[in-house]
């Protein structure tokens, strides 16, 4: 395996602040006004998932697979010598296969790859926690009161996640083994040199910079990124929060690892997808001459970003169409004019 950082850039990097908390709704007024990461040490102390796989790997998997749904899961199987790393190749495809196959099969394989040096990672990831099991959410989760969330996990091998960033808060759970979190700011996206934004290992954009081997000379402005940057070392039963849009490069660093991780968004779910837009208005907009792009960025401003009653003021009430505070009817119609407009 590669030596991780031999250059130590990473290696003094502050912690995440911890933070205790009493109770459900001592979580939920903290994660309520949170504008930065903070760790909760043992918050999970008491799942059954994290006292299985505090005894071993083998009892976790066998937890896991006495609540597991008789149904082909996902996987990711890199190859042999990637050092954990789920990335591109050297043509910017990825490094790693997608097949299915069912849980216990995929368990025994990596019984079988445990103590091989250079084995294949194999990674289940944002496995839907209900979709995929019977009874673990109920037995294993964190009350988060009444967001809407998306509970899933992460299970695997010796993992390297590339920096991303989610359009959701998270909440992560390390169930077992131990994770590590590095984290930067929203803004930090210009420092973490973004490889493509439509060929991604799962739909984000990833960091091109080896977080085990910085090269400074290709990425100089990766130093910048790391003066802002915090590092969350979990052990089972511990948990960082993310708050939307922050950027995270997540390591799996034992034999056998599972996080437990809930999404919310503070906007509803009918609301469309801030991505979307920004693919759309790269297609549209991004090689236009230079003038009437800065109108258009003028005319962004103006309805979306400023947004304020002088946008509105002049138009009588009930003309205003999606002008108006977007609603779930509002969004359907816009929705159904944009499809419209792009199957042109």
């Amino acid at each position: 395996m590669a030596e991780a950082d031999p250059n130590g850039l990473l290696a003094s990097l502050p912690p995440v602040p911890e933070v205790t908390v009493a109770d459900a709704a001592a979580l939920d007024a903290m994660l309520r006004t949170a504008e930065h990461p903070f760790v909760v040490r043992g918050l999970a102390d008491d799942w059954p998932l994290v006292d299985a796989g505090r005894r071993s790997a083998a009892a976790a998997q066998d937890y896991l697979l006495a609540h597991h749904r008789d149904r082909p899961f996902p996987v990711s199987v890199t190859a042999p010598n990637s050092d954990g790393r789920l990335f591109y190749d050297d043509a910017m495809a990825m490094n790693f296969r997608m097949m299915e196959a069912k849980l216990p099969e995929i368990f025994a394989r990596i019984t079988e790859f445990a103590e091989l040096p250079d084995a294949p990672s194999i990674y289940l990831a944002s496995i839907d926690a209900m979709a995929y099991f019977r009874g673990l959410h109920e037995a294993n989760h964190i009350d988060l009161g009444t967001r809407d969330l998306i509970t899933s996990l992460w299970i695997g091998t010796r993992t390297r996640i590339a920096a991303h960033n989610d359009v959701p808060h998270n909440l992560a759970v390390c169930a077992v083994g131990r994770r590590r979190f590095t984290l930067f700011p929203r803004e930090q996206f210009r420092n973490l040199y973004l490889g493509p934004v439509d060929n991604t290992p799962a739909g984000r954009a990833i960091s091109m910079v080896d977080f085990h081997a910085p090269d400074l000379d290709r990425f100089p402005r990766f130093a910048e990124a790391l003066a802002s940057a915090q590092v969350a070392d979990l052990q089972a039963g511990d948990a960082v929060y993310i708050p939307a849009l922050w950027w995270h490069h997540v390591e799996g660093t034992e034999k056998f690892n599972v996080l437990v991780n809930y999404w919310w968004r503070d906007a509803p779910r009918w609301m469309g997808q801030p991505q979307e837009a920004l693919n759309h208005a790269m297609m549209a907009i991004r090689d236009l001459p230079a003038d009437q792009k800065a109108h258009w960025r003028d005319m962004f401003d103006h309805y979306v970003f400023a947004n304020d009653e002088s946008v509105v003021a002049h138009i009588p009430e009930g003309g205003r169409g999606i002008l108006d505070p977007m609603t779930p009817t509002l969004a359907a119609r816009l929705r159904g004019f944009l499809m419209k407009a792009l199957s042109r």
